[in-house]
């Protein structure tokens, strides 16, 4: 989360510079007016929060830690504490720095100030005991997530990840239904918590000049007032009718293998049979998709397997790609410190996530590792969130972070895009390259898990944005998130649901209060980032058959943005590596150019949409 001005700033050569060139050394500096006593202050205020700041993230941080991978009542209270603390801290810096706002500040004192007002996540009221009580209430929240389990009346309790399996490897859709339904009641306690979590969030925006939160949320974009809902319809115009034709070639597929009670060939689609809790992921379900007649593709889980890799091995394998691209190998401290298998003993939050415990050195990711081509690439996709909180580490504590929130996703996504069948060729898991004719198949299952995605992560934030606005009413949360679901996704639950059911609280991301919007930026820019380093590996084949492993002048472009951190703001950024200062779908549509053509093809005839 990051970002960079328009005037010219003299940089070494080989740092921050947009220029391919250097040039000869810069005349000497003309002396300096004397500086404002104001703009001094102001200096000196940001540095001192950044100070204080630092400290107590850096604490809340290992509580934080602690409580994900050690959910106890006590672990929890601690945790909630610290964030306690943090929450009130922040709050009160970004308060008393707006008096600086008006005076003319040197730009990096500006832009600190600025990203200090938008720094926070859950914006607590300056009442500490409402502080306190967003903390505790967001603790909470998490740790019933992360230690939820469904206890069917007879039987074994099931975790998440038990309910997981069922849902991607069943074909019998009772039984479908019954985890489905199951995950779901772990979800519908924390309806009071949230509504009173989401009064006290928006009490604490609004102290800020903020509307709302989703307000707050959609500021550390950068962008002017509704622009940024724009941009999603603009974004989402553009590869909606590519969801729409993979909607309806699945809608028939699952209709071919349910019959029409289960899976009526026309209207949404029952939301359980699409192999994953949220529907945000069908590649569950490629066998049942897969092209009639179409030449067999690798199947990565099994050459994991017959190697012999471990959770650790495959961590490695993913730092290995990093390095290849001229990055420095991680610290000792990450492999002593992360978790990357589910402990045997005590509940943990399984969610896959990248720490950095101190915003330097502590690196650690957090991931209950099975050894599946899921999480090969999960993998992959969280160390390019490491790899890139390492490469701004040195910059001011306010610059730490990508130069929106969709960036930190993007690059992680990017490096996956390059786990391609060259890639696993040249790394041993695949002895020959699937022949041009299993490219429709490579591109389906790709599309299952990524296209699949992209109106599910609209579906999100809408919903929530309506209910921090008040357009959504606690009375209608379940009936509102289902409507959303089913415009924009065309899915729908398996059974009723009703206003006792709390079926947003089912995604980790709801209950944790983690934005969500950019992870739908995040899936637009990934190809655009993708295009541009195949570009400057020197690729010259089919995109979606790219990697930019092994590539130092790919390396050193992704380098150079990711040094940037958020001191300058994301069109520039943005342009660092593509060229461009706007978003666009167009590399995203041009990789799945060829499976949208056989999908049309197939859907010739059929009714498609809901």
């Amino acid at each position: 989360m990051v970002r960079i001005p328009m005037f010219v700033v003299a940089l070494p050569c080989g740092m921050l510079a947009l220029t391919a060139a250097c040039s000869d050394p810069a005349p000497p500096t003309p002396p300096q007016p004397a500086t404002d006593p104001a703009a001094e202050e102001a200096a000196r205020f940001i540095d001192a929060a950044e100070a204080e700041l630092h400290e107590l993230s850096t604490y809340n941080n290992r509580a934080a830690w602690v409580a994900a991978t050690y959910i106890t009542v006590d672990t929890e209270i601690l945790a909630a504490a610290a964030s306690a603390k943090l929450l009130g801290v922040q709050a009160d810096y970004a308060k008393r720095a707006a008096r600086f706002l008006d005076l003319d500040l040197p730009y990096d004192v500006r832009r600190r100030l600025e990203l200090l007002r938008t720094s926070l996540t859950l914006y607590a009221p300056a009442d500490p005991a409402k502080t306190k009580e967003v903390a505790t209430i967001a603790s909470r929240l998490e740790a019933m997530y992360g230690a939820g389990k469904y206890c069917p009346a007879s039987g074994e309790c099931l975790t998440l990840e038990d309910l997981s399996r069922t849902l991607a490897k069943s074909c019998d859709p009772e039984e479908l239904k019954r985890a489905w339904v199951g995950w779901h009641t772990v979800s519908a306690p924390m309806r009071g918590d949230f509504t009173r979590l989401v009064q006290l969030a928006n009490e604490g925006a609004r102290e800020l000049g903020f509307k709302d939160t989703g307000d707050a949320w959609r500021s550390k974009f950068e962008m002017r007032p509704g622009v940024l809902s724009r941009e999603v319809d603009r974004l989402w115009g553009q590869v909606k009718p590519l969801y729409d034709a993979l909607h309806c070639y699945a809608r028939g597929r699952l209709a071919a293998k349910y019959g029409e009670d289960v899976a009526p060939g026309k209207g949404p689609i029952r939301a359980d049979l699409l192999g994953n809790m949220w529907a945000q992921d069908w590649s569950n379900i490629y066998d049942l998709m897969e092209p009639e007649g179409a030449a067999p593709i690798y199947d990565l889980d099994a050459a994991l397997q017959a190697k012999g890799y471990t959770p650790i091995e495959m961590v490695k394998t993913g730092e290995r790609f990093f390095v290849s691209l001229g990055f420095e190998p991680l610290p000792a401290t990450f492999w002593e410190r992360s978790l990357f298998v589910k402990p045997a003993d005590r509940d943990v939050v399984c969610h896959a996530s990248a720490w950095n415990i101190d915003d330097e050195e502590d690196l650690r990711i957090k991931m209950c590792i099975e050894i599946t081509a899921g999480d090969f690439q999960t993998i992959h996709h969280e160390l390019g969130h490491t790899f890139y909180q390492r490469a701004y580490n040195q910059l001011p504590l306010l610059y730490r972070d990508s130069p929106n929130p969709a960036f930190h996703e993007a690059i992680g996504d990017t490096i996956g895009l390059s786990v391609s069948p060259e890639y696993l060729q040249r790394i041993g898991l695949v002895d020959q390259l699937p022949p041009a004719s299993s490219d429709l198949s490579l591109l389906l299952r790709e599309a299952l898990g990524k296209i699949a995605f992209l109106p599910f992560a609209v579906s999100v934030d809408r919903w929530r944005w309506g209910v921090f606005s008040g357009d959504i009413q606690p009375a209608a949360y379940n009936k509102a998130y289902w409507e959303i679901r089913r415009r924009y996704q065309g899915v729908v639950p398996p059974v009723p649901r009703s206003e006792s059911d709390f079926d947003p609280g089912a995604k980790y991301h709801v209950a944790a209060s983690v934005p969500y919007i950019r992870y739908f930026f995040a899936h637009i820019l990934q190809f655009q980032f993708h295009r541009a380093l195949c570009d400057a590996a020197g690729y010259k084949g089919p995109l979606h058959r790219c990697t930019i492993y092994g590539s130092d002048k790919a390396g050193e472009r992704l380098r150079r943005m990711l040094e940037m951190g958020r001191s300058r703001p994301w069109p520039e950024a943005l342009e660092v590596v593509t060229g461009s200062r706007r978003m666009d779908a167009a590399a995203l549509l041009d990789y799945f150019g060829p499976l949208k053509d056989w999908l049309d093809q197939q859907n010739r005839g059929k009714t498609c949409g809901w």
